[in-house]
């Protein structure tokens, strides 16, 4: 199994944590696994991506010229992005954000409304945890029950009260 993946949205939008959760994921399914974030110059609202590959075999190179996932998060990421996408991929939508449909015909897109999502979960800051139950769900790249384990190293300490939320909200595809 080879699957190269690619998230991209402006900073702030969780694209980078969506990338990394499946990482460590991987990893602790024993997978070889690289994962490579790219800032824009801003913090919040400049363009934030990464790319995550993972496989059973070892990973060369991290470096992608196109990729099997497209995860993007705003439109400017879909217009800059969708291109990468190997015919017969799969990408990823944040219909909430992107009012635009993607232009190809040979990948298949699944739309998930992120943002209206988690605003009904009372989450707002959780759309990115939305996202990442869909691509679990679609991809099976890894196990919910591992990507749960990875949210509780994540909020730990006084970032804890957000475990619960940040679950529910990815567990909004776990049927």
């Amino acid at each position: 199994m080879l699957k190269k993946m690619f998230f991209a949205g402006s900073g702030g939008q969780g694209a980078l944590a969506i990338g990394q959760l499946i990482a460590k994921a991987a990893m602790e399914e024993g997978s070889e696994v690289t994962y490579l974030p790219s800032y824009g110059p801003e913090m919040r609202g400049g363009t934030a991506n990464c790319t995550v590959v993972v496989s059973d075999k070892p990973i060369s190179c991290p470096l992608i010229n196109e990729c099997d996932v497209l995860v993007v998060m705003n439109l400017p990421s879909l217009i800059r992005f969708e291109p990468m996408v190997k015919p017969g991929g799969l990408l990823f939508v944040n219909s909430s954000l992107v009012p635009e449909k993607p232009k190809r015909s040979d990948i298949r897109t699944v739309e998930v409304p992120a943002n209206d999502e988690a605003q009904k979960l009372g989450i707002d800051r959780a759309a990115n945890m939305v996202m990442l139950g869909a691509i679990l769900k679609e991809t099976g790249v890894v196990r919910f029950e591992t990507v749960y384990r990875e949210l509780e190293h994540m909020f730990t300490g006084r970032k804890e009260k957000y475990l619960a939320p940040n679950r529910r909200a990815v567990d909004l595809y776990l049927s």
